[in-house]
């Protein structure tokens, strides 16, 4: 049997999140070999690869200000253009929709609009890119967003996009600092679900969240929060709706990927790299 190579391109943490060496020691025995890539490397001569699974938010946040990122980034992408039969996780201008609020909102807002039938809701939503407060003002009024918001930076990557803040009132918009989105908040009683599409599958991830607020505008102090602090599977926050035991997550063990695996058939690359062990820590909030 041929040896199928999956390259993966990910940082330290994420390589130990998902136990990327347990993986490759069971990848081995379904004779598929797995290589971590070297971006710095022509990539021609690491591969041919069947499937290549990347994390670069990094390189392609840095890539708008970094002539050196941006090298990298045509280096990939030009690889992967001229190895079409290559599967990617994820196509790189898919990636950039995402990493931008204002791009992936304006995407969730068209989706509402031509999608009615499909029941697809998205909170009103200001794209802010000015730190005059009358115009902010006027807007969110003209918007109809409703009071609190929920105040989210334009990237959405990196540790400063998990700070956020709750406002309450015209006049808390003055601690909006562009370039930012301001969205009407909704109640949704601390618990939010994030959903993980497999090819025919899906798998649902709970989560907690934001414990409900009345309904504004009034006068309160605005609310700053860092989404990790919230929403991830250990978190312990004031600001859920009752304090959760804090459950420490762990990357999967080998004995858990080995029986994951093992109810699974190989088959084509196309299709079981898509059943990567999906950890829910390899997520970043929108």
């Amino acid at each position: 049997m041929s040896r199928r190579r999956v390259g993966f391109c990910l940082s330290d943490k994420k390589r130990r999140q998902i136990n990327l060496v347990a993986f490759a020691e069971l990848c081995a025995s379904h004779s598929v070999e797995v290589v971590e890539i070297d971006l710095s490397q022509p990539l021609e001569s690491q591969g041919p690869f069947a499937v290549i699974v990347h994390k670069l938010s990094d390189v392609i946040v840095k890539a708008e200000y970094d002539s050196q990122s941006q090298q990298l980034l045509d280096n990939f992408q030009g690889y992967v253009s001229t190895h079409p039969h290559t599967v990617l996780l994820d196509p790189l201008p898919a990636m950039s929709q995402l990493l931008d609020r204002f791009a992936s909102y304006r995407i969730m807002s068209q989706l509402q609009n031509s999608l009615r039938d499909w029941r697809i809701s998205s909170p009103p939503y200001l794209e802010i890119s000015t730190s005059d407060l009358s115009v902010i003002q006027q807007d969110v009024e003209s918007k109809g967003l409703s009071f609190p918001l929920i105040c989210k930076t334009r990237v959405a990557h990196g540790s400063c996009s998990h700070d956020m803040s709750l406002i309450f009132s015209m006049a808390g918009l003055s601690e909006a600092h562009p370039p930012c989105v301001l969205q009407s908040f909704v109640n949704h009683g601390a618990v939010l679900h994030k959903v993980f599409v497999v090819g025919e599958d899906h798998f649902t991830v709970e989560r907690p969240s934001l414990k409900n607020f009345p309904p504004g505008p009034y006068e309160r102090k605005t609310i700053f929060f860092n989404s990790h602090q919230v929403s991830k599977p250990e978190s312990c926050s004031h600001l859920t709706a009752a304090m959760r035991e804090c459950l420490s997550s762990s990357p999967p063990s080998s004995v858990t990927l080995s029986q994951y695996w093992t109810t699974r058939n190989w088959k084509s690359p196309r299709q079981h790299v898509l059943l990567l062990p999906l950890h829910p820590r390899l997520t970043s909030e929108l």
